[in-house]
């Protein structure tokens, strides 16, 4: 039972790191409402259109850190109960077998902390930055390639909504043809369709050419 409490307990922290409102406080920091200019997002590429490349930089990593955090300290915490466990209970064996599926729903509770934060009345931004925080933490080969197609598809298209579906889709391949366990690979099928729906508007602008570019204003 405790074992069972205390990855709940987990869960709640991975999404309370998930929910910190980086962009909005950096707007704040500078005397703004980040969701009442450009693009109402809380996500890095708003604040790099309204507030400059350095708070851009500062939330685009703290972003990455949020989702790469809540999977380390679920990760971490299993183990630690199961080693504490395992010279009393003849289940640790058992229990370890879930402690992937916990560092998934994790990785989820985080990508809804950054899109729906608590501190936000459930808003946020579209959750791109902390997932791939979360695939660097659970597959850095995923993780590093899906940032490779994200650069690559900055370098052609310049259009940030799209390089991050792009990514999104670039990671669902790299995690079926790389050897993860069931519960990773799912959770980045999900991840990734959940990045791609918080997208939709951008998708709308994109299919009618409106999306905007880096460089320019929404």
């Amino acid at each position: 039972m405790v074992f069972w409490l205390t990855n709940v307990v987990g869960l709640v922290i991975a999404y309370l790191l998930g929910s910190i409102p980086t962009g909005y406080l950096a707007g704040k920091l500078n005397g703004i409402d980040i969701r009442k200019h450009g693009s109402k997002s809380t996500g890095a590429t708003n604040v790099l259109r309204t507030l400059g490349k350095l708070p851009a930089v500062v939330v685009l990593l703290i972003d990455i850190l949020k989702g790469a955090g809540a999977v380390a300290f679920v990760r971490w915490i299993c183990p630690w109960w199961i080693a504490l466990l395992s010279s009393t209970s003849p289940s640790a064996t058992e229990l370890q077998a879930w402690q992937p599926w916990f560092v998934c729903l994790a990785g989820l509770a985080a990508l809804l902390g950054h899109a729906r934060s608590i501190w936000l009345n459930f808003t946020g931004g579209k959750s791109a930055a902390t997932g791939l925080g979360i695939l660097l933490a659970l597959s850095w080969q995923v993780g590093i390639g899906a940032a490779i197609v994200f650069g690559g598809g900055i370098a052609i298209f310049r259009i940030v909504s799209l390089s991050s579906m792009l990514a999104a889709l670039a990671a669902i391949a790299l995690i079926f043809v790389l050897p993860d366990p069931l519960p990773y690979r799912l959770l980045v099928l999900a991840g990734a369709i959940y990045v791609i729906a918080r997208h939709r508007a951008n998708i709308q602008r994109l299919w009618s050419g409106t999306e905007p570019r880096l460089g320019t204003k929404p």
